[in-house]
């Protein structure tokens, strides 16, 4: 099942930056790098030792046609450079369809969330206070409400094996200042809403999201890292969608509700994912690709 996955990239000509969650990001100049997707699965920020396989390559397929979609919105860091100008013949031909080259940017220090409706941790918050993130809502909203508009949740951005800690807008303005804190709720609603309604004229809902920001050396605001994946959305399917309940998905939530069964307190080490779910899962991803793409 996983022998055609790739769990972790080496590319012996290039500086390997960093490795997160999921991407291994090399040096190319001062001013790019190559990020490669792989097939990690991460969930609760944790990584787990099975991969799904072609996992990295359905992400970047998406994140790029939502790239696109996006690009009179905000700009992005997607770059013109060719990945076959700076690595072997076979790095080329395995890496391709997983890897993006682009501009080298000052990451903000904020996970841009915007939520459409109240679920996930946000159910949680909004069950104990009636707000999430400080925002306060209407009363009486049940498990998957649509809310009256969408809302900027923002989260702190973790370290690999740490998690998100979400935080307030005023938060944001005192990590990155009024002006870059307006523009990025202003933008991350906007994106939201615009992928929103495509989505649901497919039969798609997008619950909630999360977009990443960086700044270029003219200090304008940069979509960087992946967008509107089934990593860093909630996908559900519209027919079967029901408040009250929490809605099945296209996403990585129905393993997360696996998880959450399991005797684990959600740090490393991570338990083993069994067989039918590594492959539920990548037929989810499967799935929204090809509803979202044609």
């Amino acid at each position: 099942m996983t022998s055609n996955a790739i769990f972790e990239t080496s590319i012996d000509n290039l500086d390997l930056l960093a490795r997160g969650k999921v991407r291994d990001i090399y040096a190319i100049d001062d001013a790019h790098m190559l990020i490669v997707t792989t097939d990690r699965l991460s969930a609760f920020d944790v990584v787990f030792a099975e991969p799904i396989p072609h996992k990295g390559e359905l992400l970047t397929e998406v994140s790029n046609f939502w790239f696109a979609k996006t690009a009179g919105l905000v700009g992005n860091h997607l770059s013109d450079l060719d990945l076959r100008d700076y690595v072997s013949e076979e790095d080329y031909l395995r890496l391709k369809d997983r890897s993006i080259l682009v501009k080298r940017l000052e990451t903000l220090p904020v996970e841009a969330i915007v939520r459409g409706y109240v679920i996930g941790s946000g159910w949680k918050d909004y069950q104990a206070s009636g707000e999430i993130c400080g925002i306060k809502l209407p009363a009486g909203l049940q498990q998957a409400a649509k809310l009256p508009q969408p809302i900027f949740t923002p989260s702190t951005k973790a370290e690999v094996g740490d998690h998100d800690i979400n935080v307030s807008f005023d938060d944001v303005i005192a990590r990155i200042g009024v002006d870059k804190a307006n523009q990025v709720r202003e933008k991350s609603i906007q994106l939201y809403q615009l992928a929103a309604d495509y989505a649901l004229e497919r039969g798609i809902i997008i619950a909630d999201t999360k977009f990443e920001f960086g700044i270029d050396a003219d200090d304008e605001l940069v979509l960087i890292d992946e967008i509107l994946t089934p990593d860093s959305s909630r996908y559900w399917p519209a027919d079967e969608y029901r408040v009250g309940i929490s809605p099945p998905s296209f996403d990585k939530q129905f393993l997360r509700d696996y998880l959450e069964t399991l005797d684990w307190d959600k740090t490393p080490p991570a338990p083993t994912i069994p067989a039918e779910l590594i492959a539920k899962t990548q037929q989810k991803y499967q799935q929204v690709r090809d509803i979202l793409l044609g």
